[in-house]
């Protein structure tokens, strides 16, 4: 999910979710105990959902590097990181259903923010995949950010907010190792402003796997991403649930979105919960 923004943020991606419920204060914590305590009933489910799908992106990607690149591994970003969730998934033996348990259990009750650290450096250091990757983190958060960032889920990560301001000059020199972008929750309060300012520098060629709420269009990022040259294509019979709505008005919301759409709200959002459609982006030589 996508990190709190900044009180004045305007625009079109925030027109786009002002019916959504906003979670700004879960953001804005030294650890993420409160955000899977607050996310935990309405069944939060879709970074498990994106972690094999990432996965099976990542090893795609690297196998499409070009002839003579020594086989080096690429970067990851991941766009409106927060805690770091799907770096966790993505590089460490662990479902999401474990995280859960892990941070809203008695035991992580007990500890201060310190003490949690200390553990979740341990915890999942002793989980880290033997093919985990290099991941860069952005987000507006830097509470989230400088968590995920100490317990070592990710190796750079930049609280910016890049539809406001250029990325900073570290940013910049990230970018330039880049292959894959990865975002679960945070297309509607970022636009393509931000990944205008991302494609800017990127030097490798760049994959994008996003996955995005029905009741945010996404044509305006794929052009932008069309104009730097990739490919954006979705099976629209696919569908990721996201989580249950918090209440009747987020819902009604939801549904007059979808159907302003084209699409059909019908046992998806209807019945009660967000949907999510996954976008992948690819040079068109890929």
């Amino acid at each position: 999910m996508r990190a709190r923004t900044t009180p004045d943020d305007s625009g079109p991606a925030m027109g786009e979710m002002a019916g959504k419920t906003r979670f700004d204060d879960i953001y804005d914590r030294p650890d993420p105990r409160a955000y899977f305590r607050r996310l935990a009933p309405f069944a939060y489910e879709i970074p498990q959902h994106a972690q094999g799908v990432f996965r099976r992106t990542l090893a795609e990607r690297e196998r499409s590097a070009p002839p003579g690149t020594g086989g080096e591994r690429i970067t990851v970003l991941d766009l409106c990181c927060s805690y770091g969730i799907n770096a966790a998934l993505l590089n460490h033996d662990l479902t999401l259903a474990d995280l859960y348990a892990h941070y809203t259990g008695a035991e992580a009750d007990r500890l201060t923010a310190g003490e949690l650290l200390e553990r979740d450096k341990e915890f999942y250091a002793a989980r880290r995949r033997a093919d985990a990757v290099r991941v860069v983190g952005l987000d507006t958060s830097a509470e989230a950010t400088a968590y995920a960032l100490a317990v070592g889920l990710l190796d750079e990560a930049y609280a910016e907010n890049l539809e406001r301001v250029p990325p900073s000059p570290g940013l910049v020199r990230a970018l330039g190792r880049v292959g894959l972008v990865t975002v679960t929750g945070g297309v509607g309060y970022v636009s393509h402003r931000t990944f205008d300012a991302l494609l800017e520098h990127v030097r490798l060629p760049l994959w994008v796997s996003a996955f995005v709420l029905r009741t945010v269009p996404y044509d305006r990022i794929a052009a932008r991403l069309a104009a730097h040259g990739l490919t954006t294509t979705t099976d629209p019979e696919r569908l990721y649930p996201q989580r249950l709505f918090t209440g009747p008005e987020e819902q009604r919301d939801a549904v007059a979105r979808v159907l302003a759409t084209g699409d059909d709200p019908t046992g998806l959002e209807a019945a009660g919960r967000y949907y999510t459609r996954l976008y992948e982006s690819r040079p068109r030589a890929a």
